[in-house]
This record gives structure tokens, C-alpha cells and sequence, in this order.
């Protein structure tokens, strides 16, 4: 499959987003690790995950400890896998999300996601969402000693806008990797936060990069375009959406999430899929 850089890290151009295997809807256990041995299967090297992909009150990490077991069975290498997960955004298991940024919670979240995924240190570490409640530097700040402490080797944030991006990244000392912010046909308000990414050179990884769990089968039916240039390659809508995307800058590495093998396997063809510049234009052209 094709790669991409984030940070010193060689990853694949598509990664795994875990969060369909471990709330609403999820489908049990053994159709989950297919899912993500499935992925392995096919070149993946970027897993995404977080504290707060669960579904019931008492099984934070659930979505930490389900990507672990799927590791640990599989029968393949995986030294390659980058496991990204993130702190400070949680589910108090009524179906709401919450955001908890003081710096004593992250370093506690982080300590115990290192321990569900059974390593020494995080390979990808991510602040979730920003708390308004807690200044964004001093959560930051967070992030920072973990990094130096070697709890996590690399560091990266969500759901920011620019001037987050900056903060962080001169907080850091130039030591950003990543920035996950939501990115689809149907959400593009981040594409000034993909630009200036691409500008910096730091990996920008869109989430929902099909337009959400519900949505994204209606790819489609619900973007013309991308239907479109689907029946001129004749390839599926979700593989033509990926590829527009990695097409937008070489920074961009979608995490599309799954929770059946047939889904990831369609999704990771995206990245050998060539679209032409007229193409791209016209996707990009299309209306949201």
C-alpha cells in the first residue's frame, strides 16, 4: 500500500479508525478482531483509537483493549503498527461526551491507555478535544511531559483549529506530529486547518473521513460528483472519497472506521486509486 510520513513514522496511507467496533452498534468481539486483522492483512499500519471508545459507563478503553487482543492474536508481524490513541474527551455512558483537559487527568488517562494496550510507551498520543473549562496551554503542557517523560513517543491533537495547531506546536518545540480534526464530502470547515498542516508538514488525519458511521454508505446518493468519477473508474464512492482526500496533500491520511472486513478492505484500495487533476477539481468543486 502506499505510505506517508507522520512524524519519523512510515505509515500507511489508510489507516483504521476503531471507534464503530466499541459503540453503538457494534458488532461483537470476533467480527471486530477480524475486522482489524483484515486490516493488518492489507498493509495497514496506523490503528486509531481513544480512552473513550466505549459504550457503557465502566469499560473506558474498551476500544484500547479490544485493538491489543486483536495485536497480540494476530498471526503476522506487526512491529510496523503505529497505535494511535487520545485523552481528555469521555462518555459518561448515557450517550453524551465530555471533555476533562486538566493536565492530572491526561497524564493518569495516558499512563492507564499504555497499560490496556500492553506497551512501555504510546506510539501516538493525541489530545482529544479541547476543554473550555482548562486553558488549552496547560493541557498542552501535559502532553509535553508525557513526551518527555517517554510515556508516549509521539504527540499529536484534535478537534483544533490554526491557532491551536501553533500553540501546541511552538508548546512542543516543533515536536507536533499529527492533527485529527473531522474532514469529509459533507464536513469541510477544516480544510484551512488541512492546508496549514500541509504547509507545516505535520500529518493531518481526517476522522469521519466518509461522513460518520450513518452516513457514510450514502456517499453517493448524497454527492453526485463522487458517484460520478466512482462509475468512471468503476470503484466505489467510499474509494473515490479517500482517494480525493489523499489527493488534497501529502500530509492527509485518512482513518476510515469499520467494523466489518469488507469495509476496510474496499477502503485501503483507495490508495492506489489515481484520480486525475480534473477529477480532484471537481470533487473538490462539489458542494458540501
Amino acid at each position: 500500500m502506499q505510505q506517508r510520513t507522520l512524524g519519523p513514522r512510515t505509515v500507511s496511507a489508510i489507516g483504521l479508525g476503531g471507534m464503530p467496533m466499541s459503540i453503538e452498534g457494534r458488532p461483537d468481539e470476533a467480527r471486530s478482531i477480524a475486522t482489524i486483522h483484515a486490516a493488518l492483512d492489507a498493509g495497514v499500519t496506523l490503528i486509531d483509537t481513544a480512552d473513550a471508545y466505549h459504550l457503557l459507563a465502566g469499560e473506558v478503553g474498551h476500544n484500547e483493549e479490544l485493538i491489543a487482543k486483536a495485536l497480540r492474536t494476530y498471526g503476522g508481524d506487526t512491529s510496523e503498527v503505529l497505535v494511535a490513541t487520545k485523552g481528555g474527551h469521555l462518555r459518561p455512558g448515557d450517550g453524551s461526551w465530555t471533555q476533562d483537559g486538566r493536565p492530572e487527568h491526561l497524564l493518569e488517562a495516558a499512563k492507564a491507555s499504555a497499560k490496556r494496550l500492553g506497551v512501555d510507551a504510546i506510539g501516538l498520543y493525541q489530545f482529544h478535544r479541547p476543554d473550555p473549562k482548562v486553558p488549552y496551554a496547560d493541557s498542552i503542557g501535559a502532553i509535553v511531559q508525557l513526551l518527555d517523560e517517554g510515556v508516549i513517543q509521539l504527540a499529536g491533537i484534535s478537534n483544533a483549529n490554526v491557532a491551536q495547531i501553533d500553540q501546541a506546536n511552538e508548546l512542543l518545540g516543533g515536536r507536533l506530529v499529527s492533527v485529527q480534526n473531522q474532514f469529509s464530502p459533507a464536513f469541510r470547515s477544516s480544510q484551512g486547518e488541512l492546508e496549514h498542516c500541509a504547509h507545516l508538514g505535520i500529518a493531518f488525519l481526517p476522522w469521519s473521513p466518509l461522513g460518520g458511521i450513518a452516513r457514510a454508505g450514502e456517499v453517493g446518493s448524497r454527492h453526485g460528483a463522487f458517484q460520478q468519477v466512482a462509475d468512471a473508474h468503476g470503484v466505489s464512492p467510499q474509494q473515490v472519497t479517500l482517494a480525493w482526500e489523499l489527493a488534497l496533500a501529502p500530509v492527509v491520511i485518512p482513518i476510515p472506521g469499520a467494523s466489518r472486513p469488507t469495509s476496510i478492505q474496499d477502503s485501503v484500495k483507495a490508495a492506489e486509486l489515481q484520480l486525475s487533476a480534473d477529477e480532484v477539481a471537481l470533487l473538490s468543486g462539489a458542494g458540501a
